[in-house]
């Protein structure tokens, strides 16, 4: 965990939990919502995971790490077929490949259709049986693993906790791990408020809500203020971020506090969930 210097003049204290320091090849959020995952795969006998991504997908290659460091084959269907012949100029897809993945491109009509019970079962024709990893990974288990996150201290010496958003699993997993005098904090990288619905699936708390003003456009958009914010972020601290999601948080809690948003005295706690890979394509685009 990272201490941040105290923010004048209420006194604010922000704290940055390194999940980031994690397995690096699957950090962060990625590794909280395997865990349970493979355990599962492993336990149902199953050898090969299947799971959805878009070209930059921290997920796609968190799954295809996991899957070579686990002895599980692993297969990717990826969003878009003209995706095919330039794996070799995207360091997310090869880095997959070099890890066992067989990749599958599919247009983005059918990359709809991932949920559909008979395009599940054309691909189990087609490629043979495999445990179902959904996209972004988020699923009961991967809730499991993300209640994880906190620990007995962060219970304890926080008043908030922040998280970025994306499919909603890591901040319910936050959630339900949270004290219920704790407020959770979420910052979605993407448009709209739809997620609300998402995160009550899984969440078995009340005591959060979304900050729905730092999308910066929407998913794997950015803006040179953004950008800046994360060069100034890092020069200071020495902390990589990425700015699709927790680039995005942090601007987003900064903002807040400049505002008066948080009460003076507060201790923040901010959760670094990873996804530093999709940098190396210049600007992380992760799923």
């Amino acid at each position: 965990m990272h201490r941040l210097p105290q923010i004048q003049p209420r006194n604010i204290q922000l704290h940055l939990k390194r999940e980031d320091l994690l397995p690096p090849t699957i950090s962060g959020n990625k590794f909280r919502k395997l865990k349970y995952n493979l355990i599962e795969a492993r336990k149902q006998g199953h050898t090969t995971l299947l799971t959805f991504g878009g070209a930059y997908s921290n997920h796609i290659a968190a799954v295809a790490a996991a899957g070579q460091e686990h002895g599980f084959q692993t297969i990717g269907i990826i969003r878009g077929e003209e995706l095919t012949d330039k794996i070799a100029d995207n360091p997310t897809l090869a880095q997959a490949l070099a890890n066992g993945m067989q990749l599958h491109f599919v247009s983005r009509t059918d990359y709809r259709r991932k949920t559909d019970t008979d395009f599940l079962e054309n691909l189990r024709a087609k490629l043979g049986e495999f445990y179902l990893i959904p996209e972004g990974g988020t699923n009961q288990l991967a809730v499991q693993g993300c209640e994880e996150i906190l620990t007995v201290q962060d219970r304890a010496n926080f008043d908030v906790i922040c998280c970025a958003v994306g499919t909603g699993g890591t901040i319910a997993g936050i959630i339900n791990s949270s004290a219920e005098r704790q407020k959770v904090l979420g910052f979605p990288a993407l448009k709209g408020g739809f997620l609300f619905d998402e995160i009550r699936q899984w969440a078995t708390r009340t005591n959060w809500d979304l900050c729905l003003d730092y999308h910066f456009g929407g998913y794997a958009k950015t803006t040179p203020e953004l950008l800046d914010f994360i060069h100034d972020f890092q020069k200071q601290t020495q902390i990589e971020l990425e700015p699709i999601y927790t680039g995005k948080m942090l601007f987003g809690i900064f903002d807040l506090i400049e505002r008066g948003y948080f009460p003076a005295h507060s201790k923040i706690l901010a959760i670094h969930t990873g996804g530093l890979q999709g940098n190396l394509s210049g600007i992380n685009q992760q799923t």
